[in-house]
């Protein structure tokens, strides 16, 4: 690696980290550093995880984002992107969120996947997923970005953590050999009324396709994906805003419901 690659990652870690100290939003970072590659955003990701994970924090997940094809286009991309997921991001259900905590959060409804087995890329498939799955349950992701306006690339999510914020487990936890993943139905209700609605299949066609993805995609990086750790499988549909005052019901077929409020 570089001299050049190493400061360009270096400098956007502490940009990051001093946006989210000040809690001030800063510009994207692909028009301060044009030449931002991806390999060097996990970089920058992998630095910003290890340094809170010093601090005490604990990985207990990992997340996964840009499952959906309409997204990738946005971005112009062809595959998701990860993140992960701290002890200190998780919300209980139908618990409240300080909006004055994060940045700009959008809420979307999820299929959380709680392995219990490890799974170690490069060859993962979707039978293996299954198989080393303990249960699934309904799930909301706040996703948040620390760059003004949402103005993002791939290189800029990825570095700010797949713009991770917080994540709600329900409480109903389910096995994958009594349910039709693709077939499941999400409707999503801002304050009692509905904003959007998914499936199952629009994650790559399966959520499980998705973890499958991440075990292997994370290969590349030495990392595997641990028996307990939450997996948040991608949005069923589109990440909608969140207000003070708000609250957000996601509704799944067969596995139940999952809310949170902001103030």
């Amino acid at each position: 690696m570089s001299n050049q690659v190493i400061h360009r990652v270096q400098r956007v870690y502490e940009l990051l980290k001093q946006a989210e100290e000040s809690k001030k939003s800063i510009p994207p970072l692909t028009e301060t550093y044009p030449d931002l590659k991806i390999d060097e955003a996990y970089q920058a990701q992998l630095q910003i995880i290890g340094q809170k994970v010093q601090a005490g924090q604990k990985i207990v997940g990992k997340k996964i984002g840009l499952t959906s094809v309409t997204m990738q286009k946005l971005l112009g991309v062809d595959q998701p992107d990860y993140g992960h997921l701290l002890d200190t991001m998780e919300v209980s259900n139908q618990g409240t969120i300080l909006l004055d905590d994060l940045f700009q959060p959008k809420v979307e409804g999820e299929i959380a996947f709680i392995l219990s087995k490890d799974l170690t890329g490069p060859n993962v498939t979707v039978e293996d997923v299954l198989a080393a799955t303990a249960y699934i349950a309904p799930a909301l992701e706040i996703v948040d970005s620390r760059i003004t306006d949402w103005k993002i690339t791939l290189a800029d999510t990825v570095a700010d953590n797949a713009s991770s914020g917080m994540f709600v487990i329900g409480e109903e936890r389910y096995a994958v050999s009594d349910i039709d993943l693709p077939s499941i139905e999400m409707k999503l209700f801002k304050n009692g009324e509905l904003v959007n609605t998914g499936y199952g299949s629009d994650v790559l066609g399966h959520p499980a396709t998705c973890v499958a993805w991440l075990a292997n995609k994370l290969s590349e990086y030495n990392v595997v994906l641990k028996a307990g750790e939450v997996i948040l499988s991608g949005a069923l549909s589109a990440a909608v805003v969140a207000e003070k005052g708000d609250r957000f019901t996601a509704g799944f077929s067969h596995i139940g419901k999952v809310e949170v409020s902001f103030k």
